[in-house]
């Protein structure tokens, strides 16, 4: 074996690493053709045999190592096809694999291209990294159109805004999510919307392609006051809870109070929303609205008005509570998506954005390996509060 006395000599384009690609290539098509021809190189062709070998052609193939050029085998018939790299292929999978893991990172198809002639020393042209990018397609018609499981206890929906162009116009569009709970405490995104305007007939929409698609029963529905879900869901799903984001309601309770006052407005809202029962957190509210309803009282109207979407929680217990009074479980998930968006500036199409969205979507899945946090006591809650709706746990 040739010696390595720098990085060059390993991972340069003479490298060891690159030769090492080359030679093993090499052999495993070397040993396909053995195969289909029936005796070994440097052999006598056996009797009755009427196909053998007949050279060789060079062609270049794009691999994790870059572009290393081999010789591949022929016989005389041309009836061998290649597993390794078949005819006309010019890249191994693992090639694709890399490409589309980059754009799922948010880089965009010039920025793929760079890289890839910075560490690999491979031209790759803009047309073959879209076209890599949009085998995914298939892919995301079938996870958007994959079946659900028949209950959610929770279902999460929140929305991030993603620049499109638009009728050669780039215009803001609003993406939504559903991330649902399932049974067992995993997570999983259900689906991914885009809407130029969020209403009631857009949530019926989503909301009747959720139960399309095998959702018999929502226990909890999650939401940020987003118009319009709460009576879609209920239609669609009667005996589900809609449950507004405390942390939504908190945000839109200090938008118009003063700096000055900001800290002491949160703190006297505390007590409203850990009231040990609806009763206390009325009492609370009747509190906070002596002490400012003089000079905020839209605080405590806002709170009245929405109270049969915000009071839910409040019947829950404590480890109920922690799970469904905040979306911090899918804001965390927007979060991640909203800084691949922000990197990319905006998207030509609606399927460039939703495609960038679902590889993100799908590295990030990977890593929900854990059971939403005290989810088996969670559970036998959830099996008290909604008796006969959940499997038996």
């Amino acid at each position: 074996m040739e010696s390595v006395n720098s990085p060059e000599d390993l991972l340069g384009q003479e490298g060891l690493l690159r030769q090492l690609t080359t030679r093993l290539m090499e052999k495993v098509l070397a040993a396909e053709l053995t195969e289909h021809v029936g005796y070994e190189s440097g052999r006598a062709k056996p009797d009755g045999k009427a196909n053998g070998r007949n050279g060789y052609t060079s062609k270049t193939v794009l691999t994790d190592q870059g572009g290393v050029t081999i010789d591949v085998p022929r016989d005389r018939e041309g009836s061998f096809e290649p597993q390794l790299i078949k005819k006309r292929e010019r890249r191994l999978a693992g090639f694709d694999d890399r490409i589309i893991a980059l754009y799922a990172r948010g880089m965009t198809v010039r920025d793929i291209q760079g890289h890839l002639e910075e560490m690999y020393g491979v031209d790759v042209s803009p047309d073959l990294i879209s076209r890599v990018t949009d085998a995914v397609a298939d892919d995301i018609a079938a996870w958007q159109g994959r079946p659900l499981a028949s209950i959610y206890p929770i279902v999460y929906l929140d929305a991030l805004v993603v620049k499109i162009r638009d009728q050669g116009v780039v215009r803001n569009k609003s993406v939504y999510l559903a991330l649902g709970v399932n049974v067992n405490g995993g997570k999983e995104v259900l689906g991914i919307w885009i809407e130029q305007t969020e209403g009631a007939k857009f949530w019926l929409k989503v909301v009747n392609e959720l139960k399309t698609r095998g959702v018999e029963d929502v226990l909890i529905a999650c939401c940020d006051g987003l118009k319009g879900f709460p009576e879609a869901i209920e239609t669609v799903f009667p005996n589900a809870v809609v449950q507004t984001c405390i942390v939504h309601v908190i945000r839109n309770s200090v938008r118009f109070v003063s700096y000055k006052d900001r800290r002491e407005v949160v703190r006297d809202l505390k007590p409203i929303y850990t009231a040990a029962s609806r009763d206390d957190a009325e009492n609370a509210l009747e509190a906070f609205d002596d002490k400012w309803k003089h000079r905020y009282p839209m605080i405590g109207d806002s709170w009245r008005a929405n109270w049969e979407r915000i009071a839910p929680f409040l019947d829950s217990p404590p480890e109920v509570r922690r799970i469904i009074y905040t979306t911090n479980a899918i804001e965390s998930l927007n979060s991640t998506l909203r800084k691949l968006v922000y990197y990319r500036g905006h998207f030509p199409t609606d399927e460039a954005a939703v495609k960038l969205l679902f590889l993100a979507i799908r590295n990030l899945e990977k890593r929900w390996n854990r059971s939403v946090r005290n989810w088996t006591t969670a559970l036998g809650q959830f099996a008290i509060f909604f008796e006969g709706r959940l499997p038996s746990v």
